[in-house]
């Protein structure tokens, strides 16, 4: 069965960091962009950031500076580093790719 599975997400006070994790079974990732969605709550689901199978990256403005976007074509993973984090970044975080989502990751911080 073809999924995107993220992992990463957890509590973590401002200013601080995470990474998160996008794994891909199968060839899900293959040929195609993947992108990182988000949710606050209360909140619609938003772009954050977008990579191209060659590695082109897009991170939309609001983000650009402290997040990025890398992936990893051999191991089918993409990966959200997130820097500088504050409590309005509290949100579930969630893989995309063609028409495939992953089940979220929950990301808040807190102090």
């Amino acid at each position: 069965q073809e999924q995107l599975v993220e992992s990463g997400g957890g509590l973590v006070q401002p200013g601080g960091s995470l990474r998160l994790s996008c794994a891909a079974s199968g060839s899900i990732f293959s040929g195609y962009v993947v992108a990182w969605h988000r949710q606050a709550p209360g909140k619609k689901r938003e772009l954050v950031a977008g990579i191209s199978y060659s590695g082109t990256t897009n991170v939309q403005a609001p983000w650009k500076g402290r997040f990025t976007i890398s992936r990893d074509n051999a191991n089918n993973t993409v990966y959200l580093q997130m820097n500088d984090l504050k409590p309005e970044d509290t949100a579930v975080y969630y893989c995309t790719s063609r028409w495939y989502w992953g089940q979220g990751t929950q990301v808040t911080v807190s102090s």
